[in-house]
């Protein structure tokens, strides 16, 4: 993919405007994930991916206008949900069906798979499968920037199921009292597996949560890129200008099921067609053509390469060695000599 995550918009007294670099990033950085998790889930099908998968089909543009919106030395850290994001910050698809596929060749070498994706060299601090366990990592993270005097800032992203958990709470207050660079982010897509956001709180605006820590926050129209684009970039202007956190709920929607077990019984097939109406991905391809930044044979020698790369993705996960018995326990506990520690 072409290196245009950093392309920035130009900014007029009435609008923001968006350049043609920026718009076939976001076309392709989404366009990646589509195809890359609709592959997925397909192999998942096949039996070739085992285990929990959580595609993020429908989502993508809450991973490609907060990419587009921040720098390559600014820090992200998800929940489970954890393809999207490092696909569109750069990390090599190969190595993520790698580890889908459980190879030795995957991001964290077989060991972590779909729930446990990795990337040091593009700050992608993980996905996490504790429900609510990143969002204090992520104040961590923003903590270690702030006192090593960066101007970098931790992407938090959790879903809507992860506000109910105690830790979201104590990281917030944290955050604002010490005033971390941390973008707490509320990937809303509705429902907590399978349990409506109505059915769980009486507070179904979620970034009024933060009002309890006078921490800025507002929701975000996450079906559309230039939205997160734009309220991603004005939380970490003020972040790096040392005023703190913010909280953004992204309000967007998955087309699949909460996991590749899930039957979605809980909601109508007419609910999800009314979301695909407004599908990311689409939107960015006719904002493309209507403002002719590119042709239709420009985009769909954009969709071959990414079907390419995909196809090529599973080949060589297909064709990795599973990790060796003996790395088992490699990599899982820190060795450390004590005098009191004998065996």
């Amino acid at each position: 993919m072409a290196s245009t995550a950093q392309a920035k918009p130009k900014s007029t007294k009435d609008k923001t405007e968006f350049s043609k670099e920026t718009y076939l990033f976001w076309y392709e950085s989404m366009q990646l994930m589509r195809k890359f998790e609709e592959k997925a889930g397909q192999l998942y099908g096949m039996q070739k991916i085992r285990g929990f998968c959580h595609l993020y089909i429908g989502q993508e543009a809450c991973a490609s206008g907060a990419v587009s919106a921040l720098t390559k030395d600014d820090k992200w850290i998800t929940a489970y949900r954890d393809h999207g994001h490092p696909l569109a910050l750069g990390t090599d698809p190969k190595a993520i069906m790698a580890e889908l596929y459980g190879k030795a060749t995957g991001t964290t070498k077989g060991k972590g798979g779909s729930m446990h994706i990795f990337d040091k060299e593009h700050n992608f601090m993980g996905g996490h499968g504790i429900v609510g366990a990143q969002v204090p990592l992520g104040a961590g993270i923003a903590f270690a920037e702030k006192f090593n005097k960066t101007k970098n800032v931790c992407m938090c992203y959790m879903g809507d199921g992860a506000v109910r958990q105690g830790a979201f709470h104590e990281a917030l207050n944290l955050a604002m009292l010490w005033k971390l660079p941390v973008i707490f982010v509320i990937e809303n897509n509705g429902y907590a597996m399978g349990t409506s956001v109505k059915r769980t709180s009486n507070v179904t605006e979620l970034y009024t949560l933060a009002e309890a820590y006078d921490m800025p926050a507002e929701p975000v129209d996450a079906m559309s890129v230039e939205a997160v684009h734009i309220s991603v970039a004005k939380a970490a202007e003020r972040a790096r200008a040392g005023e703190g956190p913010s909280l953004l709920e992204f309000r967007t929607y998955r087309y699949k099921g909460h996991s590749m077990s899930d039957p979605q019984k809980y909601r109508t097939k007419e609910e999800v067609e009314e979301y695909k109406q407004r599908d990311p991905v689409e939107s960015v391809k006719q904002t493309i053509l209507s403002k002719k930044l590119a042709t239709e044979k420009e985009l769909e020698d954009i969709d071959a390469k990414i079907v390419a790369i995909v196809d090529e993705s599973v080949k060589f996960a297909e064709e990795s060695p599973y990790p060796d018995p003996s790395e088992a326990l490699t990599e899982v506990y820190e060795q450390a000599d004590y005098p009191f520690v004998t065996g």
